[in-house]
Parts: structure tokens; C-alpha cells; sequence
């Protein structure tokens, strides 16, 4: 992402970070945007002294959840059944696009009103029912800009984090015929509610994503805080209700669990301001669940990978990571960004994602505030020993990992290369600070240390 509304190119992540990167004052934003919503998770959590607890009973659920998932699926149906739901099984995002299509089509419509759904991001729904000549409005607000701008969202819970209130105003201008020059977000936002509100009075169909659904009851449950997902419910014939099949959770008294997580860790609210419940259409009315495999099955097959499956899409890692922060989410081409997107991209097409578990320092700070307690940071580490060994790194990234292997496989070599490089930087600093060493383009190097750590440690260990 270069700037907001401009075509994206298929580059990998330190390609399209550079990108970003041109325009220092709109990164300096971002990162500064990004932590304060971090900082109002911390202030949130510390209201609570059971936050420990919390997170560890929604880590336990899920991973039971994981090892029972048939069954919980299958409980899930026959309650979604009972209730008055249809109940669909998709393989793939393809088989998703051509269930909800076929809905659509048997609808007799060619306008759906859609909520946030980051499932239907991620098998590119929108794009394909536009290309069968059904027009999709996205009625998040945030989605709703980046749909008019043409672009995918940068962040699961602030999809236009990315853009400036001056830009969203020469946006709705040129779409909405607002006022040209005005940036007042209460004008806009009221401006935004007048032209979604037409679609809202005249669809018939309604898409929404899931964040939980309960295998005891068959329910779907959907947290917004614009409402819109509930407008668009009740005002339509059809709902069409798209989820992966790892959102279960068995009963409802564990929800209890998650929305108490799930806010906090997203943006530091109590709970999110509408927590919806579709558990039967009302009379007259269809009601669909399309349940979605797309590659999770393979993930639950994984060892070292499946405790990804637990995420509930708070953005609490994106939030809180220096990298996503300062590189931007659509450098991570793919519809999930940030730590978490990055491992659960390589799960889909480890070739095509494979610079994704590379975009971290792996400081470890996405699994300290992960409210499920995925250890992020482990994936990613264990992600790059899978790219590396099945060969989806580039050559230059194979002969320095060779060459690093070599060198920290040998203490003798470890220490006089140490000791080179030292007198080097003193005497030579030049070799260095040069524009073909990355690390040069974006610091200052910092002065070489008088004596080696390992020579240091020794004489102060005791």
C-alpha cells in the first residue's frame, strides 16, 4: 500500500513495507494511532484481575473445541436445523462464492447489503459476486471507505485505519457528493448513515460474518458496534450467515468468556456495543449458515500450527506489533495482516506467503496480548524453519542462512568474526554505514561495543 486508493501491486511484504515507508509522517501516524488503541486495551485489562483466568479458560475452550470439532460441528447443525436454518458445507473459498451465489440468485436480487466479514475477505467474495452482476455494499463504515476506494481492508477491527479524515473527505465527496473540503467526522459519518440507509430499506438480502457460533443451541452471534449488522438482518427476506468452522464454541454460558475478551483486546471497550444473537429466521423469513472449511482442516491436522485455529480476530497482535505498525497492512497481501496473518496465511499457500513469517521481530509481544493465548511468536519461528526447508525463500535469503548456520555452528569462528567485525566498524565504520547494508537505510549503526558479550559476561558474571 502506497496511499490510499492507489492499485495494488503484487510485491512481497519488504517490497510493498518500503512502499509505505515513502511517506514518513502517515507511518509515524499509524504506529502512533495503533499504540494508543493498545494502550486502551492495557487500561482495560488492568480493570480486571481475573484477566489472567479469563484467558486461560478461553484458551482451554477452544483447544477442547479443536479436539472435538466434528462433533461440536455436527451438534451445531442439527441445532441450526432444528431452528429453521439451512445449514451449508464449503470445501473451499470456491464452494463458499458459488453457495452464497446460488442463495442470491434463487433470491432474485442483484444488491445485498453485507456486515464485516473477514471469511468473505478471505475467499474474495465481493469480487466474485460483482464479476456474476451482484452489487455488494459493505455497511461497516470503515469498509465502506475502502470499498469506495477500491482497496481490501488493512486491519480486522479498523479496516480504514490507513486513511486520514481530510482523505475520507475527498472520498465521500467524490462518491456521497458531500461538501469537497470537509473533514468533520460527525458530518461525514451522518452523510455515510443517509446513503447506507437506502440500502439498508431496500435489499432483501443480508450477509454477515460470525464471530461465535454455539454448538449447544445452534445460534450465530455477531459483535458490532455500529449496529449495522443487526439493520440489515432484520430489514431483509434472506440472512446469509458465513463463518469458518473453527468460530464453535460448545455452550452458551462460555460466551460469557469471550465478550469480555474480546472488546477489551480489540479497542479497550467493556464490550463490544451490539453483541446480536440469530438463532431462528422470523416467520417469512430465510435463514442461511454456510459453515467453511477452506483449508482449516489441514491446519487442525498440524501440531505446531492448529493453536492458530484459536483465534477469535480481536487485532489485538496487530495492534500491539512494531512491524505491522510501521509497514502497514495491505504490505501483508493478504486478507488477514499483521502476527496473525502471518501464520495463517503460510497455511493456505506457504509459497505465496511465505515472506509473511519473516515480517517480525519476534519480540513476542502478539502472544503476550493474544486474549486466547496462541503463541504467535512460536509459529512464526517455526513457520520460517517450514518455508526455509521446502525452499520458498529466495536465494540470496538461502546463502545468508547458510553462511549465518556455518558461522554459529562454529564458537571459534562465532568469536574471531566478532572480534573482525569490531575492529572493522571502529577502524573501517564506512563498510558499514553504507547504502547496501538494509539496516544502515532506516538507523543509525550503533558505536561497536569495546569487548565482546560473551568476554564481558565472564568477567561479571559472579
Amino acid at each position: 500500500m502506497t496511499q490510499p486508493g492507489s492499485p495494488q501491486i503484487p510485491l512481497d511484504h519488504a517490497s510493498r513495507a518500503e512502499m509505505f515507508n515513502k511517506d514518513s509522517s502517515r507511518v509515524d501516524w499509524h504506529d502512533e494511532t495503533l499504540w494508543f488503541v493498545r494502550a486502551k486495551r492495557d487500561r482495560a485489562v488492568k480493570q480486571l484481575p481475573e484477566w489472567e483466568s479469563l484467558r486461560e479458560a478461553a484458551s482451554t475452550i477452544k483447544l477442547n473445541v479443536l479436539d472435538n470439532l466434528h462433533d461440536y460441528l455436527l451438534e451445531f447443525e442439527r441445532q441450526a436445523q432444528a431452528n429453521g436454518a439451512v445449514v451449508h458445507w464449503a470445501e473451499t473459498a470456491e464452494d463458499h462464492n458459488r453457495i452464497v451465489h446460488k442463495i442470491i440468485a434463487d433470491a432474485g436480487v442483484t444488491r445485498i447489503v453485507k456486515s464485516k466479514s473477514m471469511l468473505t475477505e478471505e475467499c474474495h467474495l465481493n469480487d466474485f459476486l460483482e464479476q456474476q452482476g451482484i452489487d455488494v455494499v459493505d455497511t461497516d463504515l470503515g469498509e465502506r471507505i475502502v470499498q469506495l476506494a477500491g482497496e481490501p481492508p488493512s486491519h480486522i477491527v479498523l479496516p480504514c485505519i490507513h486513511w486520514k479524515k481530510e482523505e475520507i473527505g475527498e472520498l465521500f465527496a467524490k462518491h456521497l457528493g458531500t461538501t469537497p473540503g470537509s473533514s468533520d467526522p460527525g458530518y461525514l459519518t451522518a452523510s455515510a448513515r443517509v446513503h447506507l440507509r437506502t440500502h439498508f430499506l431496500t435489499s432483501k438480502v443480508a450477509l454477515t460474518g460470525v464471530n461465535f457460533a454455539v454448538a449447544e443451541t445452534g445460534e450465530v452471534v455477531v459483535c458490532t458496534n455500529e449496529g449495522n449488522a443487526d439493520l440489515g438482518v432484520q430489514l431483509a427476506d434472506v440472512h446469509i450467515a458465513c463463518m469458518g468452522i473453527e468460530k464453535i464454541i460448545p455452550k452458551r454460558r462460555h460466551l460469557g468468556v469471550f465478550l469480555r475478551l474480546l472488546a477489551r483486546s480489540a479497542t479497550g471497550q467493556p464490550i463490544t456495543t451490539y453483541s446480536s444473537h440469530f438463532r431462528r429466521p422470523r416467520p417469512g423469513q430465510q435463514m442461511h449458515i454456510v459453515l467453511v472449511d477452506n483449508g482449516r482442516t489441514k491446519r487442525l491436522s498440524q501440531p505446531d500450527f492448529r493453536g492458530a485455529l484459536k483465534c477469535i480476530r480481536c487485532g489485538a497482535c496487530m495492534n500491539t506489533c512494531p512491524v505491522y505498525r510501521r509497514s502497514g497492512g495491505h504490505s501483508y497481501h493478504h486478507a488477514v495482516a499483521g502476527p496473525i496473518g502471518a501464520i495463517l496465511a503460510p497455511g493456505l499457500d506457504a509459497k505465496e506467503f511465505g515472506d509473511l513469517p519473516f515480517a517480525s521481530t519476534l519480540c513476542g509481544s502478539c502472544s503476550f496480548v493474544c486474549p486466547v493465548k496462541i503463541d504467535i511468536h512460536n509459529q512464526l519461528y517455526k513457520w520460517r524453519q517450514v518455508i526455509v526447508k521446502e525452499g520458498y525463500v529466495t536465494n540470496s535469503k538461502k546463502t545468508g542462512m547458510k553462511l549465518m548456520a556455518g558461522v554459529l555452528s562454529r564458537p571459534w569462528l562465532y568469536t574471531s568474526g566478532g572480534k573482525t567485525g569490531r575492529w572493522l566498524m571502529r577502524v573501517f565504520p564506512w563498510l558499514v554505514n553504507n547504502k547496501f547494508n538494509p539496516w544502515y537505510k532506516q538507523r543509525e549503526m550503533p558505536p561497536p561495543p569495546s569487548i565482546s558479550f560473551q568476554r564481558w559476561y565472564k568477567e561479571n558474571k559472579s
